[in-house]
């Protein structure tokens, strides 16, 4: 019998198949990344000037902290409004009252709607456009902008965690007479959380990602760290590639520990399949 239902063991000629189907991928795979780095010898992108900045000790140090770092503290800030913002706007949003209710509804899809970078923009022009000092003057603009669209998300991740919850647990909670703030604040939220987890690490992928948005609005972090190398040194495609190499370990680091976390927390649960419901059944109905 089958393990599953929709999906059969292959045979030995559906396996040497999939076997071609994947040399073939990859010898493509390998075919375009020697057609890239032809290219970018051919366009002399390869050459020692264009990529001695980032073996230089002042260079590299720049880049990481003028940079890394700062990028990182806009994406962390960020991310602490929109836990903040999403808890306040998911939970209201599965009040009783109408009229909690669907003003957090219009502000969650307002934000879900606007594009970040106008949101950044617009910040930086009317919110903080009396800050004198250009780099405090980004750096919030760009918090308050990835505040508000992530958040947004999260709320919904906060309203679809909750509803996740099995109903058998409000309904007990309220059957001992707890109030809804207490089965909201102790039973459901603490629950939904173990769920949401990995949701909330993915969402901090994205406000690290969107950081480099900022690059409208004067920049700050790696892509204001990027702009006077390849000034100096006309090097734009060695600059985008190192820069985009940091994003990538970065969110590749970020994406492990959603991983780890998800694991440690939430746990990994068996499949149900057809075989083990029929041997479930079979030993329930078996006459001693």
């Amino acid at each position: 019998m089958s393990a599953g239902v929709l999906f059969d063991t292959p045979g030995p000629a559906t396996r040497a198949r999939h076997r071609t189907y994947g040399v073939l991928t990859a010898v493509a795979l390998v075919a375009l990344a020697a057609w890239v780095v032809w290219r970018l010898n051919e366009t002399g992108q390869l050459e020692y000037d264009k990529w001695e900045p980032f073996l230089t000790p002042r260079y590299i140090e720049a880049i990481i902290v003028d940079g890394l770092l700062i990028t990182l503290q806009m994406a962390f800030s960020a991310v602490i409004g929109a836990l903040v913002f999403g808890v306040l706007f998911g939970v209201g949003k599965l009040s009783d009252h109408r009229w909690v209710r669907w003003p957090c509804w219009l502000v969650v899809e307002f934000f879900r709607a606007v594009p970040v970078i106008m949101l950044m923009i617009f910040c930086f022009y009317a919110v903080f456009g009396g800050v004198d000092e250009l780099s405090r003057r980004t750096y919030w603009s760009v918090v308050m902008a990835l505040t508000l669209y992530n958040g947004a998300v999260l709320a919904e991740v906060f309203r679809a965690g909750i509803n996740a919850v099995p109903r058998g647990q409000a309904e007990a909670a309220y059957a001992i007479g707890m109030r809804k703030t207490q089965v909201m604040t102790i039973v459901l939220l603490p629950q939904a959380v173990k769920i949401m987890i990995p949701a909330i690490i993915s969402q901090m992928v994205v406000a690290l990602k969107d950081t480099s948005l900022g690059y409208a609005i004067a920049g700050l972090g790696l892509t204001r760290i990027a702009k006077p190398i390849y000034q100096q040194f006309g090097n734009h495609v060695p600059t985008i590639i190192v820069i985009t190499a940091i994003y990538v370990v970065v969110n590749l680091l970020l994406t492990l520990l959603a991983t780890w976390v998800q694991r440690k927390f939430v746990g990994e649960k068996k499949v149900l399949d057809v075989p083990m419901v029929g041997e479930a059944q079979s030993d329930r109905t078996t006459i001693p």
